[in-house]
């Protein structure tokens, strides 16, 4: 299969397992539920050309947002999956690793952690969140949980 076809289906795959597992387990409590809104107001904020926020309640609510926020999302699912897959054929060579594609996921948390918590108004690890370290535990599920459907995709390619 082509190698950019490959990284699309695994980054959809991907966003699609962490949605839905994230949903069954902030059912229970287990770990916080993904804002879609709010990745939705930060995708109009970029659009805008704002990057940063100093509290979340400065990103006020926009029209569509549920739209921009599961199309970012998913977007953001294969910019990660498209370098990750072309990146293996280029320095290893030879099928995926469905292995090494979870431990990739699970190391795209450090986008989360880093970058877009802070850049939300939450602080790094999201500690500012109103859930505080949960925040932080959960995002490690979800990258989690986009590993395994990465990893799924590229079992099955």
């Amino acid at each position: 299969m082509d190698l950019i076809l490959t990284g699309f289906i695994a980054g959809v795959l991907g966003t699609l397992m962490m949605d839905s597992l994230n949903r069954l387990f902030a059912r229970y409590g287990v770990i916080s539920k993904i804002d879609i809104r709010i990745i939705g107001r930060m995708a109009v904020g970029w659009a805008k050309g704002r990057f940063r926020y100093t509290h979340p309640n400065e990103m006020e609510p926009a029209p569509n947002e549920i739209v921009y926020g599961y199309f970012t999302h998913y977007a953001i699912g294969v910019g990660f999956a498209i370098p990750f897959i072309l990146g293996w054929d280029l320095l290893v060579g030879g099928p995926v690793s469905p292995i090494w594609t979870f431990v990739y996921g699970v190391t795209t948390t450090v986008a989360s952690l880093f970058i877009v918590y802070p850049s939300m108004g939450f602080g790094i690890f999201g500690l500012r969140s109103p859930e505080g370290v949960k925040s932080s535990l959960s995002s490690l599920a979800n990258h989690g949980f986009f590993g395994v459907g990465m990893a799924v995709a590229v079992a099955l390619a």
